[in-house]
């Protein structure tokens, strides 16, 4: 059989794609100290401690969806050969969703039987399943449930390839994918390209997120005896692995509690990982050495870690992660220079071990994995797919179309040739900023147009007429190269200029006072009180500022499907508790609150439960915790 690739549909029952709303993110990462975070030698201290974004800027929240389902048809982009069948989904990020083995019919990867955005990645919106590609900071990418442009080009001896690429905005960094399946071949072979067109460093960070099954049997290898592991309750350890705490860490599915563990591998030694059924088969992922950390994530087997993987893929379908990534840990970032790229070479496929040393003692099963993977994909042939990716041909058929931003930075000339791609064309979404471009001005825009970034842009709003769109968008600008004061003064100068809830708001964002925050949301809020986040927002900052009367009538003003909304039924519970009326907070759990952007992490409803039903077992629709024993 010749390698194919097609396109096609996924028919899956699924919620709406998500969509993006007009408020910018204005936070960033928590900065970390030099000295925290568990660092164990100079560099990854150096690391722990650079890259963390000031805020997350230009991207808005991706938080309008819900978790009503149908029958829906994605796009799928395809490649096939005798042994495996790799479906892609170019519109979620480029994620690789499906990949089978065609001789015994097995899915590797844990493919979701559902289509269910959850508050997970930075942005709000992400789901499960597959392989997800992340770019930027620590966290699920800004792109994670966007399209990506895609087209299809060949190898130098034909191999059609997929390629996806887009401008990501957030560290302002161009990223390619070719992924292809050669004839004959039984990995797919991923190439990963990032490219910094930009005339200063760029902190970097990548990790590549493989959900496969998991069950008790399910046994993670990779090449190392020690590994950093983090909890969600404290710092990185650096434990032996995998014996650590009484318990054999590389059987998840036997373990109560949520976490991760970066496999501390030596420098010596080959970059892969594996995730082995009791039979001794599963996935595995290798690469080429530049791609450096490896890590296993899982939910754990309590009620919470239980709800999150139902919350995330329906019943009956736990998985968990292993992950592959430039650094040695996902708080870390890289230093990248000026105008310079990284390329790597990844390969899947399946990896078959005799059962009684995949699950024998841990040098034994290392041994095994390693030689097979060595007879699966010999050493040497990731490091030459790499040296060939430069033959690759021109793009000959556009398979899928991302955002128009690519675009919009060739117009400004801030993309260099090396790094522009065929973008397209600047879409509505970047029509205020081509007219900026193209005659000075920035049209009036309510909602304002979506923000952009970097010091081209900052120069032409300078240059243009100060009214308050103007003043608005130089302050996200200002906020973003961490300015605080110069935003500040402008979003001050904007509200002058007539007074606006985007202004206001930033300005309650930028104020340390609970008291003038709450304030000045009370004012964006009287401007849009049919802006559902802005009125989440708005409750929150009443409840920091103990205004709890104040956030029930708001509530009780409110109507329709805002009234019934989770997150506004979660500030009455919160705002009744607070307030001493138990009574009510019993009746709307009682009622049900279910939040559908509920956050990784967030314990909200579970502590809520607690409060007003102290020693009774916290109901599953309510248990979130990602540390529960």
């Amino acid at each position: 059989m010749t390698s194919t690739l097609r396109t096609g549909l996924l028919r899956i029952e699924g919620a709406a794609d998500p969509a993006a709303g007009c408020l910018p993110i204005l936070r960033g990462l928590p900065a970390r100290t030099a000295d925290d975070a568990g660092a164990t030698d100079p560099e990854m201290r150096r690391n722990l401690g650079y890259g963390r974004p000031h805020t997350l800027l230009p991207y808005t929240r991706q938080d309008r969806y819900d978790r009503s389902r149908t029958t829906r048809e994605l796009p799928t982009v395809v490649l096939e050969n005798e042994h495996l069948t790799a479906t892609f989904l170019p519109g979620y990020g480029g994620r690789l969703w499906s990949l089978v083995h065609r001789p015994s019919g097995r899915e590797l990867l844990h493919r979701n039987p559902v289509l269910q955005p959850a508050n997970l990645a930075l942005r709000d919106a992400w789901i499960a399943g597959g392989v997800e590609w992340n770019l930027g900071t620590t966290g699920h990418w800004p792109l994670t449930c966007e399209p990506l442009h895609a087209v299809r080009t060949t190898t130098a001896d034909g191999t059609p390839v997929l390629r996806m690429y887009e401008f990501e905005r957030l560290r302002r960094l161009v990223l390619q994918i070719d992924a292809w399946l050669p004839a004959g071949s039984p990995v797919l072979y991923v190439h990963v390209s990032v490219q910094n067109p930009n005339d200063a460093e760029v902190p970097v960070y990548w990790w590549s997120n493989i959900a496969v099954p998991e069950t008790g049997r399910t046994r993670v290898v990779g090449p190392a005896d020690h590994a950093f592991h983090f909890d969600y309750t404290a710092d990185l350890r650096h434990v032996p692995f995998p014996d650590y705490d009484g318990a054999d860490r590389s059987y998840p599915g036997r373990l109560p509690r949520a976490a991760d563990y970066f496999l501390d591998i030596p420098d010596a030694e080959r970059r892969w990982i594996t995730a082995l059924d009791g039979t001794g088969a599963g996935l595995v992922q290798a690469s080429t050495d530049r791609l450096r950390g490896r890590k296993l994530f899982h939910w754990g087997t309590a009620t919470g870690g239980a709800h999150w993987q139902e919350w995330l893929s329906g019943p009956d379908a736990p998985y968990l992660e292993i992950q592959a990534g430039l650094a040695r840990t996902q708080l870390e970032h890289l230093p990248m220079p000026a105008g310079e790229s990284w390329s790597w070479v990844e390969a899947y496929g399946l990896l078959e071990v005799d059962p009684a040393a995949a699950h024998g003692d841990w040098g034994t099963a290392r041994a095994a994995a390693a030689a097979a993977l060595a007879a699966l994909v010999p050493p040497g042939r990731l490091e030459d797919a790499l040296s060939r990716v430069a033959e690759f041909g021109e793009p000959t058929e556009l398979l899928g179309e991302g955002s128009g931003w690519g675009a919009l930075e060739i117009a400004a000339g801030a993309l260099p040739a090396s790094a522009a791609r065929p973008f397209g064309d600047a879409r509505a979404e970047q029509r205020p900023w081509a007219e900026l471009l193209a005659t000075g001005r920035l049209p009036l825009c309510d909602p304002p147009a979506a923000p952009v970034t970097g010091g081209h842009w900052r120069e032409r709003l300078e240059a243009a007429e100060p009214d308050w769109h103007v003043l608005h968008q130089l302050a996200l600008v200002y906020l973003s190269e961490g300015e605080d004061d110069a935003a500040r003064t402008a979003w001050k100068r904007s509200v002058a200029e007539r007074p606006t809830p985007w202004a206001l708001r930033a300005l309650a964002f930028l104020t340390d006072s609970p008291e003038e925050s709450a304030d000045l949301l009370a004012h964006a809020f009287r401007l849009r009180p049919d802006l559902l986040e802005l009125t989440v927002e708005f409750l929150d900052a009443l409840a920091a500022a103990g205004r709890h009367r104040q956030a029930l009538a708001v509530v009780e003003g409110l109507t329709g499907s805002a009234r019934r909304h989770g997150r506004i039924r979660l500030a009455e519970a919160r705002a009744a508790h607070a307030l001493g009326d138990q009574d009510r907070v019993r009746r709307l759990l009682a009622e049900g609150i279910q939040v559908d952007n509920m956050r990784e992490g967030e314990d909200s409803l579970d502590t809520l439960w607690l409060a007003v039903h102290p020693g009774t077992p916290v109901p599953p629709v309510y248990d979130f915790r990602m540390s529960q024993t």
